[in-house]
């Protein structure tokens, strides 16, 4: 038996009404959502941590999330594990036919060039019509859909094309986000504060960074900062409640200044 037969096997004793495992048997496609998305940060994680045991061990867990929608799938009727290596299988071969077919490209923008005829024939297929907008899940990360959307709508010209006014729509929304805080009126700063979020992941874009990894360094650098003030007020025998912000803003800068 190899590896994956075995955790196919596995699966689908988990789900075996007959002395399967009663959390395993209580699931179904919604219910394994959270999961799957907390093992994709988990993966990330690790990739970010470097650590290749570690990395192995999150792409198992991931690995047994696709097992579980594929049994699911099996047990209904509609697809399995197989079903689902032939759909990607056969979509990476569509995708690449100057790989696996007879098409040549020249330069990486006619591969790109090719690569998004094909993605749209597929969208005209699924009956998803012409916007270039379509197929962007909704369900990914505010910050990382806003970049595709940006994305999606720079590759038919809705762009600008160097930084100033990017920077300059970031000030503008600062603004509006000011005007609305100072009204008091809740919806309103939601709404801007949204638009502000959006400017700041095009300045992302434009820099060809990532907005979701970027705040992910942001908040390690917060979290590993603000353990450093925790550990220097208790190495005072003090409490963190009792410093007051501008103690804790000293110890702030210290932290900051020993990085």
């Amino acid at each position: 038996m190899t590896q994956l037969a075995r955790l196919l096997d596995i699966m689908h004793r988990l789900r075996d009404p007959d002395g399967g495992c009663p959390w395993d048997q209580a699931q179904d496609f919604a219910s394994i959502v959270p999961h799957t998305l907390e093992e994709a940060y988990e993966l990330a994680d690790a990739i970010n941590g470097g650590d290749r045991g570690e990395i192995r061990d999150e792409l198992g867990d991931l690995l047994f999330q696709v097992v579980f929608y594929a049994q699911l799938g099996k047990e209904e009727g509609a697809f399995d594990f197989d079903a689902v290596a032939k759909a990607i299988s056969d979509k990476l071969v569509r995708r690449h036919p100057h790989v696996f077919g007879e098409q040549k490209v020249a330069n990486s923008e006619q591969l790109k060039a090719n690569w998004e005829a094909i993605k749209a024939e597929e969208r005209a297929g699924k009956g998803q019509g012409d916007s270039v907008l379509n197929d962007v899940p909704k369900a990914l990360p505010a910050l990382s859909r806003s970049v595709k959307l940006q994305k999606r709508a720079a590759r038919v010209g809705f762009d600008w094309d160097d930084l100033t006014p990017v920077f300059d729509k970031i000030h503008e929304e600062i603004a509006e986000v000011q005007v609305e805080v100072a009204k008091g009126d809740i919806d309103r700063m939601e709404d801007e504060l949204g638009d502000l979020l959006f400017a700041v992941t095009n300045l992302a874009r434009h820099l060809k960074l990532d907005p979701e990894a970027a705040l992910r360094r942001a908040n390690g650098k917060f979290e590993r900062r603000f353990r450093a003030i925790e550990q220097r007020v208790t190495a005072a025998g003090e409490t963190m409640s009792e410093q007051g912000l501008a103690r804790l803003e000293a110890h702030w800068q210290a932290v900051k200044a020993c990085e």
